[in-house]
C-alpha cells in the first residue's frame, strides 16, 4: 500500500474510533483532534480534520445533530455545538468492539447507542414529511435528546430512555421546556414560538402509554412501519 494511502486509512480509522468514543456527546473538535493525536502516531491540523469530517459525511458514515436554539433562554445559556452522531449506530458499536453481553454491563454506552438508534429511525421515517432532527440542551441541565420538526410546522420534543427508570425524569425535562416556551409567548407576544405538538419519551420497552401529564411513552419498535 502506498505510504500516503496508508496514512489516509490510519487517519480515517483514528477519527471514526474517536467519534465512536464520543458518540451522542457534545465533544468539541479540539477534543476529538487531541484524541486522534494521543498515540503519537499521527498529526492532526484543523484543516485536515475538517476535510476528513466532510468526507465521512459524504460517505454517510457520520451525521452530526445540530442544536435547536429557540429564543427561550439567553443565547449564552444554550448549547450550540453539534452532537456527535453516526448515520447508523452499528458502525459505532463495531468500532467500540461491544457485544450484547458487554452492553449489559455498560448501560451508559448502551444508552448512547440507543439514542443513536432513535435518531436514525426518526430521520428515516420522517423524511417524506420533511422531517428535521435536532437536539436541545442548556447550561441549566434542561434537555431534549431530539427535537423533531415537520414541514407543516408541527414538532415534538423527545427524550430517549433505554429502560423505564428514566421515564419520569425525561418527561419532566420535556414539560419544563414546553412551559418555558409558553411563558415566553405570554410575555413576548410579538415573536411567539410554536409550542411542541407532542412530548415523547422513546423507550426500549414493550408497552406504550400516555402519562397523566400528557407525555407519550412509546417503544422504539412501534415507530417501524
Amino acid at each position: 500500500m502506498p505510504q500516503n494511502l496508508s496514512i489516509i486509512c490510519i487517519y480515517h480509522l483514528f477519527l471514526v474510533i474517536s467519534y465512536a468514543r464520543n458518540i451522542s456527546t457534545l465533544a468539541k473538535a479540539t477534543t476529538i483532534m487531541a484524541d486522534i493525536t494521543a498515540s503519537g502516531k499521527i498529526d492532526c491540523s484543523r484543516n485536515t480534520y475538517e476535510t476528513y469530517i466532510a468526507a465521512l459525511e459524504k460517505l454517510f458514515v457520520i451525521s452530526d445533530l445540530d442544536a435547536w436554539c429557540p429564543a427561550i433562554r439567553s443565547k449564552t445559556a444554550i448549547q450550540s455545538s453539534p452532537k456527535r452522531s453516526f448515520c447508523d449506530p452499528s458502525i459505532a458499536a463495531t468500532l467500540l468492539g461491544v457485544t450484547p453481553e458487554s452492553l449489559k454491563m455498560d448501560f451508559l454506552t448502551f444508552g448512547f447507542l440507543f439514542e443513536q438508534l432513535c435518531i436514525r429511525d426518526l430521520r428515516a421515517y420522517s423524511q417524506q414529511l420533511g422531517g428535521e432532527v435536532e437536539y436541545y440542551h442548556d447550561r441549566y441541565g434542561l434537555e431534549a435528546d431530539i427535537v423533531l420538526h415537520l414541514r407543516d410546522g408541527r414538532s415534538a420534543l423527545i427524550e430517549c430512555k433505554l429502560g423505564g427508570n428514566g421515564i419520569e425524569d425525561g418527561a419532566k425535562h420535556l414539560l419544563k421546556i414546553k412551559q418555558l416556551i409558553h411563558e415566553k409567548n405570554q410575555t413576548e407576544k410579538q415573536m411567539p414560538i410554536r409550542e411542541p405538538d407532542l412530548l415523547i419519551v422513546l423507550t426500549g420497552g414493550e408497552y406504550g402509554f400516555t402519562m397523566k401529564d400528557g407525555v407519550k411513552v412509546i417503544p422504539l419498535a412501534c415507530l417501524r412501519p
